[in-house]
């Protein structure tokens, strides 16, 4: 019984597959945040293209 407790408190393929899990995550996190701030700044790009073509007509 002391070897399979042994066992399984040394086993760590769990803690790797949830720190996988955990970079997985953090990286679309960053993903998501840099395609919306992209998003803006081209909106905000456009925007001021429109605006002058407007202005100018």
């Amino acid at each position: 019984m002391n070897k399979l407790f042994a066992k399984f408190l040394k086993d760590e393929s769990g803690a790797t597959a949830i720190e996988y899990g955990l970079i997985a995550a953090l990286i679309a996190l960053a993903i998501v945040t840099g395609a919306g701030l992209l998003g803006n700044a081209l909106d905000n790009q456009f925007s001021g293209i429109a605006n002058r073509l407007s202005n100018t007509l």
